[in-house]
This record gives structure tokens, C-alpha cells and sequence, in this order.
């Protein structure tokens, strides 16, 4: 225990898979922490590694920035007391939990205990089932012939079991985000699994550590509006817990960035489609009556975010094949370059009609506010602007149709408006990624502690 008054330090490590790691570095030298946290995966991860994994047999199915995450941050944790709780498995949480044994051993930390927490690929289960898309109501069957992954979300419960066990390195795959930083508050003071309230509070800091430099300032950062210092070397977040749930949040000493309460406020709100109920495996969160006071420079305290009793299913994340994207750039500058870029974009628009509806954007102008069908908005009239970026895309199920973008973009060299220059050109499979719904008996995560 690192808090002289008894409370939990947690600290945040990554926000995603691409997150910087200096600050996971610092949280783990200067945080004082109890637990380090990493969240790596995005809701396409998972279907992303399988594909991956299907093209190169080799390809371990975890993160492939563990190495490097782990190789900063264990000699700091070995020293600080401090463990590690990572959903850096991905689609295979035994050979991560194993490559960070390896790693802890050439850390001088060879007695580290590591552990794998796995959950259940429903793939076989759902191909065939009448269980509902979320997102069109069709039959998730309607997908079974290019069905890549179907992962539900698991919760707190395995990871707080294997902690209980004495692990000190807890690495997952598909976990909810919170749950990552709520199973060490329910291993530290024993919060049962139907302790709304309390877990209600976890999941709220969960929810607010799960992205790392967004409450911290990163994501927060607009110059003369939102002013953050030091932005180049800012820190990640630390919660401080009690056993009822409140928390301080803060950051470690001697980084860049700030903590404050509208930092806290905007990744509070941060993704909640409703606040009153946040939906997790664990609890659903309600922060309808959260309060959040600033106590010191960079020290925001939280409370009041209740809970109630968890939902009786669980959500799984089905990933498809669903055909080729491709997409292309060029640039116009100069006198009428806004023009002459309109004008390539007409010219692709009715030169692919027949292959699929084309995204256009102008980079600088209209890249923002254009809509998937390649429709111009009236907003989007600009002065003339006299260096522009044509962007160009489609999606198709079928390589060779796809590929005809690939052509057309190209030949706008010299098939096209004057002084084209600067093509790049893309393809590559695309994964589609709906939702549903599962009984929560149906998920059974276990975890494996490493001899």
C-alpha cells in the first residue's frame, strides 16, 4: 500500500492501443501506485488481429507495442510495489501473460506472478443464430459467411479473482474498459459483486481513467480557449480511492498538463449515450448526481455516482469481412485550386457511378461536413482557398471494382482539371463491426495463473 492514509492509488497507463509511453513510464516511477492500468483495444481489435493473424501465422495475437510498454514500466513497478492490470492480450492473453513473464525475468523481477484472464469467442454459438443485430435488426446468421470474431464484453469478476490469487500481472483480452480499473478497488476492499453503489462509484473512475490523457488535458487542449501547460510532456491520470468509492484524482509531480474540473467534466461525460445509465458487466453507472470539486492545484475530488444492478446480458462485438476500401488524394494549388478540386471530385463522382456511392472531401474546406453519399453542403462554400487536398473514397465488396478507384485518382494526371499533383492511393479489406446481445450466463471467463 503506497497512500499513507489508506487509500487506493491507481494510475492510468495507456488510453489506447497507439498512446504514448513516457507517461506510463512516470506513473509507474513517480505515482506512488498501488496499480498501473493499461487499456489498449479499440471495438475493433479483436477482428483486426484475426485478420492479421490469418495473414501472418507468426503474429502472436497480442499487442504489438507490449514489449515496449511492459520494458518501461516494470522495473519501477518491481521497485514501487506497484501491479499491473492490462487488456493488452487481445486475442491471446496466454501468450501475452507469458511473453510478460520473460520480460519480468530480464527486469530482475523473475518471482513476478503473471496471470491470464480468458473470456469466450461465441463465433460457433451465434453463425447461425437468430440473435439480433442491434444496430438493423437483421439476424446475426446474415453475417455468418464472413464472420470473423464475436467477443463479448467480460467484466471484473475473473481479474479481481486472479489478484485475490496473489498475481501481481493481470493481462486480458476483451474487457469492458472500466472493469480494468474497477476489479483492484474490489480486490483491495472487498466490494461485492452486488455492491451497487460502490461499484457504481469504481466504474465512474474507471470511466475516467480509461482514457488516459483526457483528464489529464490532452484531448481537452484548445489555445486561447482551453489552455493546457505542458502539453509535450504530459502526464496520466491517478485516482486515489477510498472504500466507499470517492476519489481524488490527480497526476504524477513534474509533468505537463492540468487536472481540473472541467478536464474531469468532459471525459465524465465522455461517451455516455445516457447518463443516468451507463452500461457496463458490472453495474450500470449513474452520474446524474456526481459532484465535482477542485481541492488543489491539479486535484479534483469525485463523488456520487451511483449504481444499480447490472444488466442481465452481455454485449459481444461481431466483426465481418465486408469488403475493400479504397481511397485516394491528390492536390490543387493556386489560383482556383478550390474550384479545380471540385471539379476533380465531380469528375470521380460520375465516373464511378456505377461502381458505388463516393465519398469526397476537400482537405482544408470540406473535409468535415460533406456527407457519405459525396453531397456538397451550401456551409461548405469557402473564399476560394488556394491549397486544397481531394480526398476520395469508396467501399465495395468485390477487389476489382473497389480497385477502379485506385485507377481513376491516378489518371486525374492528366484525365482531369489542370495541375493535379502529389496522388496517393490505398486498398486494403474492410471490417464491419455490429452488436448483440447475449444472457450473461452464457460468457464464463476463467484465468490462468502462470507457474
Amino acid at each position: 500500500m503506497n497512500d499513507k492514509a489508506g487509500r487506493l492509488r491507481i494510475g492510468s497507463g495507456s488510453g489506447w492501443w497507439g498512446d504514448r509511453i513516457d507517461p506510463a513510464r512516470w506513473n509507474a516511477e513517480r505515482g506512488a501506485l498501488d496499480f498501473l492500468c493499461f487499456e489498449t483495444m479499440a471495438e475493433a481489435t479483436v477482428s483486426a488481429a484475426q485478420v492479421r493473424k490469418r495473414r501472418d501465422p507468426a503474429f502472436p495475437g497480442y499487442d504489438t507495442w507490449l514489449d515496449e510498454r511492459m520494458r518501461a514500466v516494470l522495473p519501477h513497478c518491481k521497485a514501487n510495489g506497484t501491479r499491473i492490470v492490462s487488456n493488452q492480450g487481445w486475442i491471446n492473453p496466454r501468450a501475452a501473460a507469458r511473453r510478460v513473464a520473460e520480460l519480468c525475468a530480464q527486469a530482475g523481477w523473475a518471482d513476478a506472478r503473471v496471470a491470464a484472464v480468458t473470456a469466450t469467442d461465441l463465433s460457433a454459438e451465434i453463425a447461425a443464430s437468430d440473435l439480433r443485430i442491434m444496430e438493423t435488426g437483421a439476424p446475426v446468421s446474415t453475417v455468418r459467411d464472413t464472420l470473423i470474431s464475436a467477443e463479448p464484453y467480460a467484466g471484473a469478476a475473473a481479474i479481481v479473482q486472479a489478484l485475490d490469487q496473489g498475481a501481481d500481472i493481470v493481462i486480458t483480452g476483451r474487457v469492458a474498459d472500466p472493469s480494468l480499473f474497477l476489479a483492484p478497488m474490489m480486490h483491495r476492499y472487498g466490494w461485492r459483486e452486488d455492491d451497487w453503489t460502490r461499484l457504481g462509484q469504481g466504474s465512474g473512475i474507471g470511466h475516467l481513467l480509461e482514457c488516459g490523457a483526457q483528464v489529464t488535458g490532452g484531448y481537452f487542449a484548445d489555445p486561447g480557449y482551453k489552455d493546457v501547460p505542458g502539453l509535450a510532456r504530459l502526464g496520466y491520470p491517478i485516482a486515489e480511492i477510498d472504500a466507499d468509492g470517492h476519489c481524488t484524482l490527480t497526476k504524477p509531480p513534474g509533468t505537463g498538463g492540468r487536472v481540473d474540473e472541467r478536464t474531469v467534466k468532459e471525459q465524465l461525460l465522455y461517451e455516455l449515450h445516457d447518463p443516468a445509465a451507463y452500461l457496463t458487466p458490472d453495474v450500470v453507472a449513474d452520474i446524474t448526481q456526481a459532484s465535482v470539486a477542485q481541492v488543489g492545484s491539479d486535484r479534483v475530488h469525485l463523488q456520487g455516482v451511483r449504481g444499480h444492478a447490472r444488466p442481465p446480458s452481455l454485449k459481444v462485438n461481431v466483426c465481418f469481412e465486408s469488403g475493400w476500401f479504397a481511397e485516394g488524394e491528390i492536390s490543387y494549388a493556386g489560383a482556383r485550386a478550390e474550384e479545380r478540386a471540385r471539379l476533380a471530385g465531380d469528375v470521380l463522382r460520375e465516373r464511378l457511378a456505377s461502381v458505388a456511392p463516393l465519398r469526397v472531401d476537400l482537405i482544408g474546406v470540406a473535409s468535415v461536413w460533406g456527407d457519405d453519399a459525396g453531397r456538397w453542403l451550401a456551409a461548405q462554400a469557402s473564399q476560394g482557398a488556394q491549397d486544397v487536398r481531394l480526398r476520395v473514397a469508396l467501399q465495395h465488396r468485390d477487389h476489382a471494382s473497389a480497385q477502379r478507384l485506385v485507377r481513376e485518382v491516378t489518371a486525374l494526371y492528366c484525365c482531369g482539371p489542370a495541375g493535379g499533383g502529389g496522388v496517393r492511393t490505398a486498398m486494403r479489406p474492410r471490417l464491419g463491426t455490429v452488436s448483440c446481445l447475449v444472457p450473461r450466463e452464457a460468457v464464463n471467463p476463467g484465468y490462468t495463473l502462470l507457474d
